[in-house]
């Protein structure tokens, strides 16, 4: 037994040890109720793994409720000691997966109250080594358009479309793969795109892009017969694999002179552009199919751009703090203010009740006019000088929402004092 393909069959563990084969057994039928196929397959190696440790190292222990705590620490050195699959030890994210799928095996059948459950869980999460999930590596901006650049002057129109498609989608390559010739449906004045159950058993509709649907339409009409049941297969009409995804993005990558890009990472890259450019994390999860916000929230934390607008709005805040005396007129003239502050107060400043906003106009704000839109605000005829101010700073911007806002407020105060 030199390798984790060549571990001893169940049959072949139940001649020496039948009693805890049929303790786990019975286990894996009750967590193949509610799990998917793959991770009941995952909890059946990992039991086996251990109980080949048992026939190995401790042949006369017959019963999983007499397994204590030197069998576990013994399970763990025997387990990071085997060969791995092709390196000369396992890695450690299957030796975490081992560990973890023990310590749930024992938690649960001590919580089901099963009568060969051991007297107390002889496992601790510390038993379990923490792993290191590096943050997904996404294209920068630039390359990310040398790679689309590259991609949309291939010769062959299939890595365009591929490319382009998972650029502008977010797609995992299985679920591209899959795509049905159906799956661009038309919904009002919009097209979306049904993505078939994949990885977290659970379809979704994205909204897709016009230059998606063309490619789309102009591939299909170039090599899809009539009738196909795919959305996008080959020239030939077999179906594409991850494989030739894979050679496809890196043909383009080549030609833009980039390194070798896996194609998860251009759904990175999607998830990343969204979230620098202000799409909320809910609407980020729903487009990539993320079941938990936990999957979504770690594109918060590569939010660059996100991460120096605040900065640099920060700063130039800080800067005015430092540069300008503490009492200041209503309006300094430009050239008592830095560089940057007399920017600001010539282009982006707002009129506030008691002051000014120099947030950059670029930027959106979920609290602008937040006081004067909300249902509980209310003002009186004395602040009607102010409003009015308000309004015409507003219109002399072109800031529609701002002027009906204020506009509102005015006719409301007028037809009080009317009345």
């Amino acid at each position: 037994m030199s390798g984790p393909l060549l571990l001893p069959t169940w049959d072949q563990l139940e001649a020496t040890h039948p009693h805890v084969v049929a303790t786990m057994r019975t286990y894996l039928a009750q967590v193949a109720c509610v799990l998917r196929p793959g991770s009941v397959t995952g909890a059946d190696l990992a039991l086996r793994s251990f109980t080949a440790y048992l026939a190995t190292e401790h042949p006369g222990l017959q019963h999983v409720r007499d397994i204590d705590r030197p069998h576990i620490e013994g399970f763990k050195t025997w387990v990071a000691a085997r060969p791995g699959q092709n390196q000369a030890r396992i890695t450690p994210a299957t030796i975490a997966h081992r560990l973890g799928t023990l310590r749930v095996f024992f938690t649960r059948i001590d919580e089901w109250g099963w009568d060969d459950a051991p007297p107390r869980v002889p496992m601790f999460l510390g038993d379990v080594p923490r792993q290191h999930h590096a943050l997904p590596k996404a294209l920068d901006d630039p390359s990310a358009a040398k790679l689309l650049r590259a991609a949309q002057a291939d010769r062959r129109m299939l890595v365009g479309v591929t490319v382009e498609f998972l650029l502008r989608t977010g797609l995992r390559v299985g679920e591209y793969t899959a795509l049905s010739s159906d799956a661009v449906v038309l919904i009002g004045d919009t097209h979306w795109l049904h993505v078939p159950v994949g990885k977290l058993h659970e379809d979704r509709y994205l909204p897709l892009h016009p230059r998606i649907v063309q490619l789309v339409d102009t591939y299909r009409a170039a090599h899809v017969p009539d009738g196909h049941p795919l959305l996008i297969p080959y020239e030939n009409g077999r179906a594409l694999d991850r494989h030739a995804v894979t050679r496809f993005i890196n043909t383009a990558g080549s030609a833009a002179g980039l390194g070798h890009i896996h194609p998860h990472q251009l759904r990175h890259t999607l998830a990343t552009q969204a979230i620098n450019r202000g799409m909320s994390i809910e609407a980020i999860a729903a487009m990539l199919g993320h079941k938990s916000l936990d999957m979504t929230l770690v594109y918060a934390k590569i939010a660059n751009r996100t991460v120096a607008e605040e900065y640099f709005t920060v700063a130039e805040k800080v800067e005015a703090l430092y540069a300008q005396p503490a009492q200041l007129p209503t309006q300094l003239p430009a050239e008592d203010l830095g560089p940057n502050m007399a920017r600001l107060n010539r282009e982006h400043h707002r009129m506030l009740g008691n002051g000014y906003c120099v947030r950059p106009k670029t930027m959106d704000c979920q609290y602008e006019n937040i006081c004067e839109s909300c249902t509980f605000f209310q003002t009186t005829i004395e602040f009607r000088p102010t409003l009015l101010a308000q309004r015409a700073d507003a219109c002399a911007k072109g800031q529609t929402r701002r002027t009906e806002i204020y506009d509102n407020l005015i006719t409301s105060l007028d037809t009080t004092e009317a009345s």
